[in-house]
């Protein structure tokens, strides 16, 4: 086995949710969550099959997006994994609706932080065993940084 770091392109004001799924059915299924939710997101999907004739399968309303989310799941190159790419829109507002999705595995990560997946290749293909997700902590915040926080999340609208 053969331990790869596959760095995640994520295109300029847009956030990723990578995934491992189990259907070819996930493509279509994800595609009307996202439109489902929000009518004005921009997002790329691509899915890798693993069975059949072993295609990246495409979706999406952004084609800058779709190639980009091709790119990163031809250099991924995992069966069964998906690459959703997200302009206009955070993954919090899709996350529980694409967990619920019955054909989701697995949520690796939903970020708009640099992302490397980790992925082990065997003679059989590749699999995903986890992602780093931006940086390592810093620190511990204290009362400044925690006001920061409430606030951020006030300015957006996720609380009250």
């Amino acid at each position: 086995m053969e331990l790869k770091v596959v760095p995640v392109e994520i295109p300029e004001g847009c956030n990723v949710i990578l995934g491992h799924s189990h259907f070819i059915k996930t493509v279509e299924d994800l595609h009307e969550i996202l439109v489902g939710i929000s009518g004005q997101v921009k997002f790329g999907l691509a899915f890798c099959e693993a069975s059949g004739p072993c295609l990246i399968r495409v979706s999406g309303n952004d084609d800058g997006l779709q190639q980009a989310a091709v790119g990163n799941a031809q250099a991924i190159a995992a069966g069964h994994s998906f690459v959703i790419l997200l302009r206009e829109a955070f993954p919090v507002n899709f996350l529980n609706a694409i967990k619920q999705c019955s054909e989701v595995c697995t949520i690796y990560c939903a970020t708009a932080n640099p992302v490397q997946a980790i992925v082990a290749e065997t003679e059989q293909g590749r699999g995903i065993l986890g992602v780093i997700d931006g940086f390592s902590p810093k620190g511990v915040e204290g009362p400044a940084e925690q006001q920061v926080r409430r606030d951020f999340l006030r300015q957006i609208g996720y609380k009250l």
